[in-house]
């Protein structure tokens, strides 16, 4: 992919999927910097060969996508940069968890040793266009909106897994592509940083089902189904470095974000993973 601010190429791992996609429609459009008008196991492989290749070759930077559930299970919150190795993951995702904690180990390495500047952001949960909305092993939000795609076509009730009590934070995929360039651009500590969303996009399992009925105009019952597990309660995390770097960083508002993705599944259904 060219970079439209000079003769540079970006190599974008995966970018076929959710968060690639979202990186390759930001460069498309220009790619404006923030503050500027918005318009199991094979991981470690993976690792290893994304991250020596890059150095063998030349890379001037890479910047690599982790996950807050890499947090240690038991901690206090809300959890910040400096906590990913105060103890073990949650036990449900330990080897992804662990792969993803060693992207960190491995990017301070090779600062140390070659001086690389190989650094990560941590996303809280991503959705929008091109995401896997599985029901059985997709992500909340994503699973939520085929969950009432399918109860609007069917007329049936919606049924939402757990109590809905859980609390999560969501970021849209374009609000994390655009974080993703300026990362690339001009983040340079190999530590990695939260890219959090604003707090439109923190809530209760329950209060995001409510925005999917909202946006995909749903008027059938909702029910929770109890016997469902909750998994982790909360993994409340702060954006404070990114906001001392971008205090005035304007993300999509959390509901025209769901309403564009619900728009894009409905529009895309046959095409979209699921």
């Amino acid at each position: 992919m060219g970079d439209p601010r000079g003769t540079r190429r970006i190599l974008v791992t995966g970018g076929s999927g959710l968060v690639g996609r979202a990186i390759q429609k930001v460069v498309e459009d220009g790619a404006r910097l923030p503050g500027e008008d918005w318009p199991q196991r094979k991981n470690i492989h993976i690792n290893d060969n994304v991250l020596h290749s890059a150095f063998e070759v030349g890379v001037r930077k890479v910047v690599s996508c982790l996950s807050t559930c890499i947090f240690p299970d038991k901690t206090t919150y809300p959890i910040d940069e400096t906590m990913i190795h105060n103890g073990p993951p949650h036990s449900s995702n330990f080897g992804y968890s662990y792969a993803k904690r060693m992207i960190d180990v491995q990017n301070r390495a090779y600062f140390q040793q070659h001086g690389c500047t190989f650094t990560a952001v941590i996303p809280t949960n991503v959705f929008g266009p091109h995401d896997n909305f599985s029901i059985e092993d997709g992500h909340v939000l994503p699973g939520l909106i085929h969950k009432v795609h399918l109860a609007k076509s069917s007329g049936s009730a919606l049924t939402v897994w757990g109590t809905g009590r859980p609390r999560r934070q969501f970021i849209y995929s374009l609000d994390l592509a655009r974080l993703f360039i300026w990362a690339l651009r001009e983040y340079d500590e190999v530590g990695a940083h939260h890219p959090v969303s604003g707090r439109g996009g923190r809530g209760s399992v329950q209060e995001a089902a409510e925005a999917v009925v909202e946006a995909m105009d749903f008027h059938g019952e909702v029910t929770f189904d109890t016997t469902k597990s909750d998994g982790q309660f909360k993994k409340t995390a702060s954006n404070a470095k990114l906001r001392a770097y971008l205090p005035d960083f304007r993300f999509t508002p959390f509901k025209q974000a769901v309403k564009e993705t619900c728009a894009w599944f409905t529009d895309n259904y046959e095409q979209a993973r699921k």
